[in-house]
Parts: C-alpha cells; structure tokens; sequence
C-alpha cells in the first residue's frame, strides 16, 4: 500500500509532468518554418481550426509530436525496468544491447528489403531485440539462474557493438539511397514521422505498460535482495523473464519508429526515482512522461537550433545524457 503522503505528491506530479508534455505537443505544432498562432492551434485541436493550417498541423507536426511522445515513454519504461532488474542505475535499452539488436534487425530490412510495410515495422525490431536479449540472459545463465547482473550488464555492452558492427556491413550492402534513409534513421530521427509510423506504435506501448503496473508490485521486489522474492513466493527466473521481455518489446517498437535515441532510458527512470522514489507503480508512469518530454523536447531543440537545418533528436539526447552517465559513474564509486 502506497502512504497517503506518497500517493498526493504523485497525483501533482503527475498532473504537472501531464501538463509539461501537453504544452511541448503545442510548441511543437505551433514553432517551425511556417508559425502557427496557439490560439489557432487550440482551436484546430478541438476540430474548429481555419483550414489553412489544418494539412501542417495534422498531417506534418502533429504526428511527428506523438510519435516523439510515445517512443519517449516507451524507451524510458524499458530502462526502468533494467535498471530495477539489474538494480542498477546505469542499466538501460542502449547500455546493454537491446535497441542494437532491434536496430540491426530494422537496417537490414531497410537495406535488404525496402518493400517492407512500415506497420510490420516493430515485428522485426522486437524480433533483433528479443535476439540480443535471449543472448544477454543465456550466456549470463549458471547452475539455473542468472549468475550476477554485472555479468549481465557486461555480456550486454559485447552483444552491442557486435551488433554495431553487423550494422556497418549492412550499411555496405545497399543501395545509395536506402542507405542514406539508414544512416539519418540510425541517428534517431523524427524527421518526416506521420500517423502510419504513430499507430502501430500504440498496440505495443500501451498494453505493455498497463502490464507493467498490473506487476508493479512483483517488479518492487526485485529490488531487494536476491533471495527475497524467491521467499516471497516469487518464480524468480520466469518472472525476470517476463519482465525482460516487455522491456525488449517496448524498447524494440521505439527503436522501429524512430531510431536508436539513446540515454532516454537511463535517464528519465533515474530522474523519476529522485522524484517520487522507487515504488513502480507511481516510478513507472513518471518515467514515462519523463521519457515522452525528453524526446518531444529534444526534437523540438533539433528543429529550431538551426533552422531550416535539423539536428537527429538522437544526437541531442546524446549530448546531454552522456554527461549525465558520467556524473552516475563518478557517483557511483563502487562501479
């Protein structure tokens, strides 16, 4: 049970984080080439808009918006539940290979066999991630449970430039054309983002967050010590695995619609622990609108920077959660 103190900060938490995001989907709609007034902006959102604006509004920025936002929640719900996996703060989708494998699966289809639909697309991420995962969990495997989360970790970061290297030779293969779509796609792009890349996001985000919270208080006991949910009644290892795999079909679907963005998932569930603590049920949610605002905002920063040039919002994103996993790192003296 969640004390009562705990539960009304979540509530303004949560409603302020809610409040953020709705004002970055605006920003994003109205800011660009062609600004557009907000009250304009409202207007068309409640379906009363002028027609002139309503082709940038829904078919260009809107889109691209949403599809920010949930490949942000989906991206940092997955880094939350590595890092209460591994109990550790530096575990995340990038770190430890997951959105590698899911991007070598998604170069090679892009190279290989352009004619693929794009709503198919996350099929073949979850696919290369759920690859690289099963890896990660088998080669960390000894005498019927998983040997330590550092092994984890560590198999995890081979397993990721294994993949960056089969990506290269990939990237060899194709034609000039797909592989100039991969290179600007590896970069984590929300460049060019409609509604066909925005819906089949959906199936896959919100079904596996509503697992995550229906678990929230199983994935609580993981980050105690490694015998207690095995006390508790717990199947430790096919319970680790479940968790495991929504979090390689959450990162798998981000990566499949706009890139490898990196440090998203490391940041905003370590940003949402600092917030509102570690409890998953109200950790899990901050992180997602966390995630969600880091990427709108990022991308928003990329587009605007340097107009009518556009920066990848995975280059942003690197550029500030790099730093922010050395500052872990010197925080952490016994890494």
């Amino acid at each position: 049970m969640i004390p009562a103190a705990i539960q009304k900060r979540a509530s303004i938490l949560l409603a302020a984080l809610l409040l953020l995001n709705v004002g970055l989907i605006v920003l994003h709609v109205m800011l660009g080439e062609r600004a557009i007034p907000a009250t304009e902006v409202w207007r068309s959102l409640i379906g009363r808009g002028d027609s002139d604006y309503a082709f940038t509004i829904f078919e260009l920025r809107l889109p691209r918006a949403l599809t920010g936002f949930v490949v942000g929640a989906g991206l940092a719900l997955a880094g939350a539940v590595l890092q209460v996996m591994t109990r550790n703060p530096l575990a995340s989708p990038g770190v430890i290979g997951i959105n590698a494998g899911a991007a070598a699966a998604v170069v090679a289809v892009m190279v290989l066999a352009p004619a693929f639909p794009m709503r198919a697309m996350p099929w073949i991420a979850f696919g290369g991630a759920l690859l690289v995962a099963a890896l990660i969990y088998s080669l960390s495997w000894r005498r019927g449970a998983v040997d330590s989360t550092t092994r984890l970790l560590l198999i995890g970061v081979a397993l990721s430039a294994m993949a960056g290297a089969l990506i290269t030779y990939l990237l060899t293969l194709g034609q000039i054309f797909r592989v100039s779509q991969a290179f600007v796609w590896m970069a984590g792009s929300l460049y060019g983002r409609t509604w066909e890349h925005f819906w089949p996001l959906l199936p896959w985000i919100v079904p596996l967050f509503l697992l995550l919270l229906w678990k929230a208080r199983v994935l609580d006991l993981f980050l105690l010590n490694a015998q207690s949910p095995t006390g508790l009644g717990v199947r430790v290892e096919p319970t680790r695995a479940l968790f495991l795999l929504c979090s390689v079909g959450l990162a798998g679907s981000a990566v499949s619609m706009a890139g490898t963005i990196g440090f998203v998932g490391l940041m905003a569930p370590h940003m949402a622990t600092h917030m509102i603590g570690s409890r998953s049920l109200v950790r899990l949610p901050v992180a997602a609108l966390l995630g969600g605002g880091i990427v709108m905002l990022a991308d928003l920063t990329g587009r605007l920077l340097f107009a009518p040039y556009e920066i990848p919002v995975g280059l942003i994103t690197a550029l500030v959660g790099a730093p922010y996993m050395i500052y872990l790192l010197r925080a952490r003296r016994a890494i």
